[in-house]
This record gives C-alpha cells, sequence and structure tokens, in this order.
C-alpha cells in the first residue's frame, strides 16, 4: 500500500520535490503500524499462512481486496477521508502512523539513507531506490497495455489507471469522482477555498498545487527545460513534453468504448463521447442553448454580451466578429461596370 502525501506533477507519476511515501517495508523498519501477519491491529483472529494467500476483505468503494482486515481499514481511509494521525508541530494530518514519522523528517531534516554511488540522501528508503534508478537506468515495471516503463510499482498503477477509467476516489461535497487521490486532494480546495501555497512572487496569483505554482512562474521566467529529444521543442511542464511526445510515437491512449476511435488526449476522447451519448454539459445562461463543447459555448454567449467593435472605415456598418468586417469591405473595393464610382451598402 503506498500514499501519496503531496501532488504528483501528472498522472505518468512524476513526483514534486518533498513528496512523501510510505511503503509496508518503511512502515515496517519504522515500528509502525504496518498491517501484516505478525502485528494485527485488531481482534480477528491470524489467518493462516499459505503459499498464496486469499483475498477475502473487499472494498465497497473500489476494486482493491486484502489479505487482512486491518489493511483494509487504513484502504477505506482514502474513500472517507479520515485521517487520525496528526503532525504536532504543524497540525497536517495523516492516514498512517508511518506516514506521519516520514513527515516529521521535513521538520527534522533526518535522512537517513544514502546513495552509495553519489552519495546523495534521501528520508525515504523508496526514495533512495528510485534515486538509484538514475544511475542505473532501470524502469522494471512495463504497462501490459502501452508498453510505457516506470520506475516504481505505484506509478505503474496509477498509469494503469488511464486505460481502465477506473475512479475510485469519491468526493463528499459533490458527485464528482477521480482516477487518484491527488485529483480528489485539489478537487476539494474548490469547496474549500483552501490554497496552501505560496503566492507567485511576481503577479501574486495562489495554487492549490506546488507544481501549479511552480509552471506558472515559468511563465514569467520563459524557461521551458523539457526538451523533445526528437525536434528540439521545449515545454514549461514535463506533462506537455509527454503529451508532445505521442506525435512522434504514434501513441493514442484513449479509446473511445462506442466506436473504438483512440485519441492523444483524454479530453479529446471525453468530447469524442458526447457524438454518442448527446450530451450537452454547457448551457447558456441567456438563451438556454446547449452545447457539446465549450469553445462553442464560449462564443456563442459572446454573441449576447460582446458590442459590434470591428466598424467599416467607408460607412457606419459595425461588425461583431473582424471576419465579418473584412467580408463587407469586399463590397466597397469591388469595381462597379460602366466605369460607376463605388458606392457604400
Amino acid at each position: 500500500m503506498t500514499v501519496l502525501v503531496k501532488e504528483m506533477e501528472h498522472v505518468f507519476g512524476v513526483k514534486e520535490e518533498g513528496e512523501i511515501t510510505v511503503t509496508l517495508e518503511e512502515e515496517e523498519e519504522m515500528n509502525g503500524d504496518q498491517i501484516n501477519t505478525r502485528e494485527r491491529p485488531d481482534s480477528e483472529e491470524p489467518e493462516p499462512e499459505t503459499s498464496k494467500p486469499a483475498r477475502p476483505h473487499h472494498c465497497s468503494h473500489c476494486e482493491k481486496s486484502f489479505t487482512q482486515l486491518g489493511s483494509l481499514k487504513i484502504h477505506n481511509r482514502l474513500h472517507t477521508g479520515e485521517k487520525p494521525y496528526q503532525c504536532s508541530q504543524c497540525g497536517k494530518q495523516f492516514t498512517q502512523l508511518g506516514t506521519l514519522k516520514l513527515h516529521h523528517r521535513i521538520h527534522t531534516g533526518e535522512k537517513p539513507y544514502q546513495c552509495a554511488q553519489c552519495g546523495k540522501r534521501c528520508s525515504q528508503l523508496s526514495s533512495l531506490k528510485s534515486h538509484e534508478r538514475i544511475h542505473t537506468g532501470g524502469k522494471p515495471h512495463k504497462c501490459s497495455q502501452c508498453g510505457n516503463t516506470f520506475k516504481r510499482l505505484s506509478n505503474l498503477k496509477d498509469h494503469e489507471r488511464v486505460h481502465t477509467g477506473e475512479k475510485s476516489y469519491h468526493c463528499f461535497h459533490c458527485e464528482e469522482s477521480f482516477s487518484w487521490s491527488r485529483q480528489l486532494k485539489a478537487h476539494e480546495r474548490t469547496h474549500t477555498g483552501e490554497k496552501p501555497y505560496h503566492h507567485c512572487s511576481q503577479c501574486g496569483k495562489s495554487f492549490t498545487q506546488l507544481w501549479n505554482l511552480k509552471a506558472h512562474e515559468r511563465m514569467h521566467t520563459g524557461d521551458k527545460p523539457h526538451k523533445c529529444s526528437q525536434c528540439g521543442k521545449t515545454f514549461n511542464r514535463l506533462y506537455n513534453l509527454k503529451v508532445h511526445k505521442r506525435i512522434h510515437t504514434g501513441e493514442k491512449p484513449y479509446h473511445c468504448s462506442h466506436c473504438g476511435k483512440s485519441f492523444i488526449l483524454s479530453r479529446a476522447l471525453t468530447k469524442h463521447k458526447r457524438t454518442h451519448t448527446g450530451e450537452k454539459p454547457y448551457h447558456c445562461s441567456q438563451c438556454g442553448k446547449n452545447f457539446t463543447d465549450s469553445s462553442n459555448w464560449k462564443k456563442h454567449e459572446l454573441t449576447h454580451s460582446v458590442k459590434k467593435r470591428f466598424q467599416c472605415s467607408q460607412c457606419e456598418r459595425s461588425f461583431k466578429k473582424l471576419g465579418k468586417l473584412k467580408q463587407h469591405e469586399k463590397i466597397h473595393s469591388r469595381e462597379k461596370p460602366f466605369g460607376t464610382a463605388n458606392t457604400v451598402e
């Protein structure tokens, strides 16, 4: 069981600095509240050891199952939002005791794990193992659907939801569901109004996610650190680079279940599906007309509010769209028969 405390930069598992991940191995090492066959937090009798233990405890919110009831109880906190462990220094809350203990290292600066090759120190064992793959280049976890490889098993499992469309994380304020816990956390801030990260030093804009702030700041600096190795194009976000690479590879990971058509972007698939369902989620507040596409909806709403800004220099007619004005101006420039002078509309 892996719990992500800070947001990943995108769905493919790239992490922002400072993320805390707790694995069962690290929980055991810290004498935390890990649930295993040697130590159980509930009164249930230990299960007999088998070479392939059954998973009798099923989550009612998603398809996951567990060999032990205590593991299921911890997992359920992802759905319920329960966080019983609180940091005494900053007040932040966590679902697991082991996660809290790792979090304390942010305050103490403790980094007990050191890379044997370059000397870099890490606060978590999993972070050290992930770092060591920089030297070896290993990405042992491969997606069976598209062939993408990952350094961490948890990143592969995150990625697989791109193909399955599984949405196990439900908002308690509304009916929205999400594939990743980080998405749910970010969404819940739209209800609470919480913006926990620092404001942009250039313009003062604030963000609910740290990686959004960092990406935003690159708009001011012009920094585009992510470069495509095939065409040289640069991007300010790693996710944008990954999407761009699909142009070269031809990868289209989003498939329509109705007709089998594939798409590069998930939002393109969402828009396409409306051609099958007839859904028109965008509603004009002025006249009640519905639209399947947000861009068409926005253009339509402008017809109610935007003035006719484009005025003809030859006559008094004005137009809402520049294209309409240019089309109209051809009337004035068009030559008339018998040498008569141009006339206005």
